[in-house]
Order: structure tokens, then sequence, then C-alpha cells
């Protein structure tokens, strides 16, 4: 049973624009997710995340099972209620949060066992638990638990995590207690060894899930690892259900996902290097405490709507961003502007045909000397997006290595 409709309105060569219909939302891909770790955005209130267009937001379960608990946000009748959002909303599993954030984090087939931050009490999270706090807290997509490995960690190891998610997604299915209001998505782990992202693809396709998660990206591999198991991953999971890039927030690597057929996205990135004072441009990131903007009376953006644009200049947020929460406030608004922004000129220049020449326009602005980096190369000859107008850098031959 599911509790979606995805419905592909648009496509070129891989890249597709859809309709994703949730219990609370109806939603547009390419999709950027929000990061509320606390069922909040740091600095954005509910109704400002509405008037920037936000569509789905992500709720860390780790942290909402922590503080103010998952009883409790169910006794509020779900993180929809609790938290005031309309819209629609997808939590994690917890498990990131317990290797990231515990290293005392121990895993075996029962589940992940870490001390209580709380009290130092052993505890352990299984794929049971996982599945039930988040069946309490009522979001529209649920993760399952996965056995989450660093992807730059080789040998049996990848190889035990993967087989291990597959055998506990079996577990998440049987312990998902509402299917008909929210949606379970597998994880696909495998490390970057094609042969074992391959297996574990197949096993989740098999289990008919309403969408899949590729997992382990977004760790520290080299870029033109990460782009490789991407396309993988996106060139086998089935076209009629949505695929979901766990982690990637980099404007660029968003562009280039969604060229291989990646649909939704999630990152910490736009509001964590906003509280650092870094502002994302089409040209890059502009760093706001830079001695120069001090009397730059320019807009952050001279092409972007938003209401930060539109209302205060570079100056006076140089002169807040270190010494005022309202400064990073402003710059998280204008952040996941610019992303939410990004995310539906994908979807309208698929649709509208416009794709290669939307990936041409924002290559030139990033690398206005043509110097794109060579794994973008490599991915969009892949892609099928012909770049070569924006880029003097010539890709090597994707399949050089014969296999």
């Amino acid at each position: 049973m599911m509790a979606l409709r995805f419905e592909v309105l648009g496509r070129f060569n891989r890249a597709r624009a859809a309709r994703l219909t949730l219990p609370h939302f109806t939603c547009h891909t390419p999709l950027f997710m929000p990061v509320g770790t606390q069922g909040t955005i740091k600095g954005l209130t509910t109704p400002q995340l509405e008037e920037i267009g936000c569509e789905i937001i992500l709720g860390n379960t780790y942290h909402l099972a922590l503080r103010p608990t998952s009883e409790l946000i169910d006794e509020f009748g779900g993180l929809h209620s609790f938290m005031n959002w309309p819209r629609a909303l997808l939590t994690d599993s917890g498990g990131f949060q317990m290797v990231s954030l515990l290293h005392l984090a121990d895993i075996t087939e029962e589940g992940v066992t870490f001390q209580s931050p709380v009290d130092g009490k052993p505890m352990l999270l299984t794929p049971e638990e996982s599945i039930q706090i988040q069946n309490r807290i009522g979001a529209d997509i649920i993760m399952a638990l996965d056995d989450v490995v660093k992807t730059t960690i080789t040998g049996p190891r990848i190889e035990e995590a993967m087989h291990r998610t597959l055998r506990w997604i079996d577990r998440c299915i049987a312990a998902h207690k509402r299917p008909n209001e929210q949606n379970l998505f597998g994880i696909v782990q495998g490390g970057l060894d094609p042969v074992l992202r391959d297996i574990c693809v197949q096993g989740l396709v098999e289990r008919n899930l309403p969408g899949y998660a590729i997992g382990g990206l977004a760790g520290g591999e080299d870029k033109d690892s990460f782009w490789r198991v991407v396309a993988q991953c996106t060139a086998s999971l089935p076209e009629s259900k949505p695929r979901y890039v766990m982690g990637v927030g980099y404007p660029l690597d968003i562009v280039v996902c969604s060229a291989l057929g990646a649909d939704m996205y999630d990152c910490v990135y736009p509001t964590r290097t906003a509280r650092f004072g870094t502002a994302l441009v089409p040209e890059g990131v502009l760093k706001l405490k830079h001695q120069s903007m001090a009397e730059d009376t320019r807009p952050i953006d001279s092409t972007c709507e938003c209401m930060v644009c539109k209302k205060y200049t570079r100056a006076y947020l140089h002169c807040l961003v270190t010494k005022d929460a309202m400064g990073s406030q402003l710059l998280s608004y204008h952040n996941l502007y610019y992303m939410l922004q990004l995310s539906r000129n994908l979807h309208s220049s698929i649709i509208e045909g416009t794709f290669p020449e939307f990936v041409c326009n924002f290559l030139r602005k990033m690398f206005p000397k043509g110097d794109v980096p060579e794994w973008v190369c490599n991915a969009m000859e892949v892609a099928g997006i012909d770049i070569s107008s924006c880029s003097t850098s010539t890709s090597t031959p994707v399949n050089s290595n014969k296999d």
C-alpha cells in the first residue's frame, strides 16, 4: 500500500520533473528539503517557510525522540500539528545521528546500541523501534533504519552493512503500522562498490517500496565516485518511483544529480553556511563577513526575488552577520529561497524542454572562465547534456576502463 502518487510531467534524457502527491501536500521535483533538526528550521518560522515556497521539510528522528519525545509529539496529534506545519514532512530513521554523533554507537544484527546522551545508560535502537517512533511522529515519508558506514571505509564491513540493510528493511516493513498514511522509503547502501550497490538496488526494488533513497554518500568520497554511484543507482531504480539522494545540498551537486535522474535532496548546508555569514549566489558564495562588504550598497544578489535581497544591503548584513542573530536568520531565509528557486527552475526547465540551456547558464555563472570541474563534465556526458558551450575542459572518456 502506498500513500503517495508520483507522476512524471516532463523528461530530458535521464532528468525528470514530477508531481509528488503526499498526504499533506503536493510537491514538485526536483525537490530540495530543508533540514529542521528539532522540528524547526533554525531561524525561520513556519509561515516564512511557506512564503519562500518550501514544500517539505526533514525532521531528525533521533533529536525528536530525545526531546520532546515521540510520545509527546503523538499526544499533540503528530509533528505537523506540534510544529504547526501544514505541508509535507520527512523523517530520517535516527541511524545516521547515532553513528555520527555517538562515537560510542555499536551496530549489531539486533540494532544500534549507544549510550543515552541523557543519562549514559546503554540503549538500543532497532529497526522496529525506529519505525514505531516515526509512526508516532507522523511524517509523510519515513526512512528505514539502515546500517550506516562511511563511504570512505572499504572491505568486508561495506558488504556486511549492505546485506544487513536488506535484512533490516524487512523488519521495517513488518513493523510499519501506518502504510496508508506514511510512505516507507528504503535506502540503497553498498559504498562505492558497483556490485554491492546493484545487489542492494535489486533487493529493495523486489520489495516494491513507495520510494528509494541513495544513502552513504556526501560523506567525504571523491566527486567522481559520488556521481558514478548516483548514476548507477538512478539507472536501475524504477522510473515510476521517487529517488532521494540523502545529504546532498550543494547547488552544483543538485544540478548534476538531477541531470542523472534523481528527484529529492536534503542538507543542512544552506542554513549552516548562513550561520557562518555565507550567502549562496549564482556565482557560488558571497562571504558577508568580508571587509569588502562593509560599504557595499548592493543586495546579496540583484537577480534574487527574495525579501532579503529586496530589502537589505550587503553592508547592513555585514554589520549584523557576526553580532546579531538576525544576521543568520536573514541569510538562512535567502539561502533557502535560493535552493527552493533552484529546484523550481530545474522543474520548469525540464518541463519546458530547456534543461540543457538551464544547466549551461548555471555552469557559466559558477565557472565564468569555463573551468568546469572534470567530474561535472564526465557526469554531464553520461546524462546526455552537451555543455561544450560553457566548458573549456574536455571530459575523459567515461568507459575507458573496459568492463
